[in-house]
């Protein structure tokens, strides 16, 4: 701001130095001002030159500093929220927010506040030599500025519409890349290339006319300036030269006061320009502030203790919940669909394999996800056991509860990083010598091996370069160095093919020893190993027990391994 000041000065100066120049130079044509007035000049013009570099370079500072943090904010604040927050918002919107959304801030903040603060300050320097040299001449040029503003505010407040419409439709678009990029080989499959280009020649059609709807809007507010202005300089050299024939005022007064003036205008539609800067700006700052003041549903208590590491065991008392959050004190059946799970208690001892059998849609996945929190059970409570003491999960902090937990998916998902980074992120501290004990306990030593990088080469975005067995077991391997008591295995061997299938139950077989796990699995074939398998239809428990024991039962368990073993039957 100092050196903005100075600028403004300055450029104050040159417009005075219009009056001693003509009157003492070329009226009065004194020689001692041909010395004077140059190496005022110089001087003028070499400070406004140092300040006007300052200004620059320490907004722009400033400017990338503010956004940096902005956008570190908001990155931080989403990876926060949980896990339902994911599932309602679009991936390429969330995207577009951190780099469309922030993009336009950063023209506001690095840019149009940089212009604005300078041109601010130029028009008040500007302003104190007008009065200076004839204020009444000034009275009469400034009372042309109000009416020039109205329409500039007005086509601001359209700018501001429009922007967000803009910046609503690059994110829907960024939604689509990101689909269709994402879904390559369905789109290619189903040979519909071309269907794909129209739709998105229609998005972009759609931007290009919220976009040119913002340009005319922006485009409008310059002519208006340049008109008004067009207004008071006529009015300057009507009333300005009257005053001068009449001897009132002298030609180097009424010319460094035109200087001046003209100098004004310019600064004046700059800020007019930058109203639209700072409506788009506003308009980003909205959305980016939608995001960022969002709460979750999903914190710590204050007085959350921390788990420490070992074995523990898990139990489910009265367990209802429901996607929606809605608690009632009425019965169950009084509550509709909306519930997912109704009543469940299950009992986890520390190291059993617990299986979760049943139909897609019975609520086996929403129930593993209540374990780490992803969601808060809708009634009833989850305890964890440890040393004969149950704790509540929600009195336990999210981070020393996550720690303590484990998940292989069923979609193994990987980061564009090397093997040796993805096999890590289980454990940061892990050594290298841990992380090949963890390949090898995970039987993927030997193909990570016959990689020309080995442990260095890099998988490609989500894994992409390798194969579903091979990144199911760079998961396991994973899972393993974290080392947690607590394991979730959501159908993590069902995309795989029978001989990977093989390899990657023996990884399993190692990851849960000493664990206490929940597998998930729609080959029953799989869970048979389990020393308890729970059939869960419909969001409750309809029968547990072993394998052995079920089969004997002859319920639905026994339903579904016929259908699995005979699928042509009816």
């Amino acid at each position: 701001m100092i050196c903005m000041l100075l600028v403004a000065a300055t450029t104050a100066a040159s417009a005075y130095l219009v009056k001693p120049m003509l009157d003492d130079i070329f009226v009065n044509r004194n020689r001692s001002g041909l010395l004077i007035i140059p190496v005022a000049a110089i001087l003028i013009f070499f400070i406004k030159g140092i300040a006007a570099y300052g200004q620059q370079y320490w907004m722009s500072y400033v400017g990338e500093q503010i956004i940096k943090e902005l956008r570190n904010s908001l990155y931080d604040h989403i990876i926060e929220l949980p896990i339902s927050f994911f599932h309602k918002e679009k991936t390429g919107v969330l995207m577009s927010r951190i780099t469309n959304d922030v993009n336009i801030v950063k023209a506001m903040v690095s840019t149009a506040v940089t212009s604005l603060l300078l041109d601010l300050f130029t028009v008040v320097g500007l302003t104190c030599v007008i009065f200076y040299m004839d204020w009444k001449l000034a009275v009469g040029a400034f009372l042309i500025l109000p009416a020039a503003f109205y329409p500039v505010v007005a086509f601001g407040r359209r700018v501001r519409r429009f922007s967000t419409g803009c910046q609503e439709a690059m994110a829907d678009l960024s939604v689509f890349l990101h689909e269709t990029f994402s879904g390559s080989k369905v789109v290619k499959i189903f040979t519909r290339e071309a269907y794909e280009k129209d739709r998105f020649r229609c998005k972009t059609e759609t931007l290009f006319r919220l976009e040119m709807k913002s340009v005319i809007s922006k485009s409008l507010s310059s002519p208006v300036m340049e008109f008004f202005g067009g207004l008071g300089i006529a009015f300057i050299i009507w009333f300005g030269g009257s005053r001068v024939i009449s001897g009132e005022s002298t030609t180097g007064t009424f010319f460094s006061f035109l200087t001046a003036v003209m100098m004004l205008y310019d600064p004046v539609k700059k800020l007019t320009k930058l109203n639209n800067t700072l409506q788009e700006g506003l308009a980003a700052v909205t959305r980016i502030y939608d995001i960022v003041e969002r709460e979750s549903e999903i914190v710590d208590n204050e007085d959350a203790c921390t788990l420490e590491n070992g074995p523990v065991g898990v139990k489910f008392d009265n367990v209802s919940f429901s996607y929606d959050g809605r608690r009632t004190d009425c019965s169950l059946s009084d509550k509709g669909d909306s519930l997912v799970l109704r009543g469940i208690n299950l009992h986890a001892n520390p190291g059993e394999v617990i299986a979760l059998a049943g139909m897609s849609g019975g609520g086996k996945t929403s129930l593993v996800n209540l374990i780490p929190r992803f969601y808060d059970v809708t009634e009833g409570r989850i305890v964890i056991e440890k040393g004969g003491v149950e704790i509540d999960i929600r009195n336990i902090s999210l981070h020393s509860l996550r720690s303590n937990i484990s998940i292989v998916t069923q979609e193994p998902i990987l980061f564009n990083e090397t093997v040796m980074e993805n096999i890590r992120y289980g454990r940061e501290s892990a050594s290298n010598e841990e992380v090949v004990a963890a390949a090898r306990a995970a039987f993927a030593h030997d193909f990570i091996m016959g990689f020309p990088k080995g442990y260095d080469t890099v998988t490609g975005e989500l894994g992409s370069r390798l194969s579903g067995g091979e990144k199911q077991r760079l998961c396991i391997a994973r899972a393993l160095i974290k080392d947690a008591p607590i394991l979730i295995l959501d159908e993590a061997t069902s995309a795989l093919d029978a001989e990977a299938e093989k390899i990657v139950q023996k990884a399993l077989g190692n990851l849960m020893k000493g664990r206490t796990s929940f597998v998930i699995a729609h080959r029953l074939s799989t869970i048979q190993h389990a020393n308890r398998v729970i059939l869960i239809n419909k969001g409750q428990i309809v029968e547990q027990g072993t394998h052995d024991e079920l089969m004997l039962l002859k319920g639905d368990y026994f339903k579904l391994q016929n259908m699995q073993h005979n699928p042509s039957d009816d």
